[in-house]
C-alpha cells in the first residue's frame, strides 16, 4: 500500500507539469494542501513574476472557503525563503499556520538551499524532505541542471527513417514522421527555453522554429529563444527564423560589421563566440545560454551540428522519432567518430520507448556522471 506522503506528492508532481510551458526560468512546482486524507486546495507555478505554487494553493483555499490551519502542505520543491520576483512562500505558509510541510527535495538555488525548510522549522512547523525526490528532479531537470552545472539540460531531437536517415540526398524531408510525432515536437518546443539549429538547416528549410499548438491561444504560448549557429554569419536578413519578436540569437565566430548591423536591424541579436578551429565554440554557447537563464535547450540541427554537440559531450538526452519508412541513401542523424575500437563509442541508456501514431519515439539519456 502506498504511503500517504508518496500518494499526495505524486499528485503534486502531476500538477506541476501544468506549469512547465510558462514557469521558466523558475522551476515548475506543484502544491497540494491536504486535510483528513483529502486534497482541499492546490496550485502550480505561474508565469515568471506571478504566483509560486504555494501561493496559488493558498489562493485556491481562500477561493474555496476552506480552513487550512493545521493542514499538511505537499510541495515538489522546498518553499522559497527570499524576496525575489515574489515574496517568500515559506513566510506565507507560516502566516497561514499550516500544520506540516512535506517537500520532495531541497532547492539547489543558493538563495534557498535549505533555508526555506529551516524557516518553517524555526516557526514550529514540522517538515519532511525527500519524498519522491527522483521523480521531482525529473520534472524540473533543466532548472536543477542549470543551478548545479551552470548550463541548460540539452536535448537533441531527430526525426528519422528506420534506417537512420533524416532526409533524401537532395534534402527533402517533409514529412518522414507522422502528425502525432510532429505534435510531440511542438510539446518539446513549448517546454524549452531555447531551440538550437545550424545555418545549414536555416538555408535548406527556412524554418521558423516557433511553437504551434492547435487549439491554444498564441498569446498564451511562451515562445522560446531561437538560436542559430552560423560561424560565417550567412543567415539571410529575410530568414523566417529571425521573426519580429526579438527572440532570435545568431551566434558566429566572427561578424562582418555591415552584415551584423543588417541582421540586428531586422531584430536579431548577433554575438561572437569563436573557437580555436574558427567555428562557434559550442561549449561557450551553452554556457552563455545558462547565463541567460535557459533551463532546457532543444537542439534541432543537421548531422554536422548534432555530431559537434555529441562530440563535445554537451548532450544530456536524445529523442529520436522513428518512422516505418526505408530511405536507403540519404542524410544521417549525426556525424560522430570515427572510432578505432567499439569500446570508444559512447553508450546511452534507454529511458523510454513509446508509440506515436505509426511512429516510435526513443528517449535516451547520457550515462555520464557530471
Amino acid at each position: 500500500m502506498q504511503h500517504p506522503d508518496s500518494y499526495f506528492m505524486e499528485q503534486a508532481i502531476r500538477l506541476s507539469a501544468k506549469g512547465r510551458p510558462l514557469s521558466p526560468p523558475n522551476p515548475a512546482v506543484g502544491c497540494v494542501i491536504v486535510r483528513d486524507g483529502e486534497i482541499i486546495a492546490s496550485g502550480f507555478t505561474q508565469k515568471a513574476g506571478g504566483h509560486h505554487a504555494e501561493i496559488e494553493a493558498l489562493t485556491d483555499a481562500e477561493r474555496r472557503g476552506v480552513n487550512i490551519e493545521g493542514a499538511t502542505v505537499y510541495v515538489t520543491l522546498e518553499p522559497c525563503s527570499h524576496y525575489g520576483r515574489t515574496p517568500p512562500c515559506a513566510l506565507a505558509l507560516i502566516n497561514h499556520r499550516v500544520g506540516r510541510v512535506v517537500a520532495a527535495m531541497k532547492d539547489p538555488n543558493p538563495l534557498v538551499a535549505g533555508k526555506g525548510l529551516a524557516m518553517l522549522e524555526a516557526a514550529g512547523i514540522p517538515t519532511a524532505c525527500g519524498v519522491l525526490e527522483e521523480e521531482a528532479w525529473e520534472s524540473n531537470r533543466g532548472f536543477f541542471t542549470r543551478m548545479t552545472r551552470g548550463t541548460p539540460w540539452v536535448t537533441l531531437k531527430v526525426g528519422a527513417s528506420i534506417d537512420g536517415r533524416t532526409a533524401l540526398p537532395n534534402g527533402e524531408s517533409q514529412w518522414i514522421t507522422g502528425e502525432a510525432a510532429r505534435q510531440d515536437v511542438q510539446r518539446l518546443r513549448s517546454e524549452s527555453g531555447a531551440i538550437l539549429t545550424g545555418i545549414g538547416t536555416v538555408l535548406a528549410d527556412d524554418c521558423r522554429l516557433n511553437v504551434r499548438l492547435p487549439g491554444r491561444d498564441p498569446a498564451e504560448i511562451r515562445q522560446p529563444l531561437r538560436v542559430v549557429v552560423d560561424s560565417s554569419l550567412r543567415t539571410p536578413v529575410t530568414a523566417r527564423v529571425i521573426g519580429e519578436d526579438g527572440l532570435c540569437l545568431i551566434v558566429c565566430a566572427k561578424a562582418d560589421p555591415k552584415r551584423k548591423a543588417e541582421l540586428e536591424m531586422r531584430g536579431a541579436e548577433v554575438i561572437e563566440l569563436p573557437g580555436s578551429d574558427g567555428r562557434v565554440d559550442l561549449r561557450a554557447l551553452v554556457s552563455e545560454l545558462g547565463r541567460r537563464e535557459v533551463n532546457d535547450l532543444l537542439a534541432e540541427g543537421g548531422a554536422t551540428l548534432n555530431g559537434a554537440l555529441l562530440d563535445a559531450g554537451l548532450v544530456d538526452e536524445i529523442v529520436v522519432y522513428t518512422a516505418p519508412i526505408l530511405i536507403g541513401e540519404g542524410r544521417g542523424m549525426w556525424s560522430v567518430g570515427p572510432y578505432k575500437r567499439l569500446a570508444e563509442a559512447e553508450r546511452w541508456a534507454y529511458r523510454s520507448v513509446s508509440r506515436l501514431g505509426e511512429d516510435l519515439c526513443f528517449d535516451l539519456r547520457n550515462q555520464r556522471k557530471d
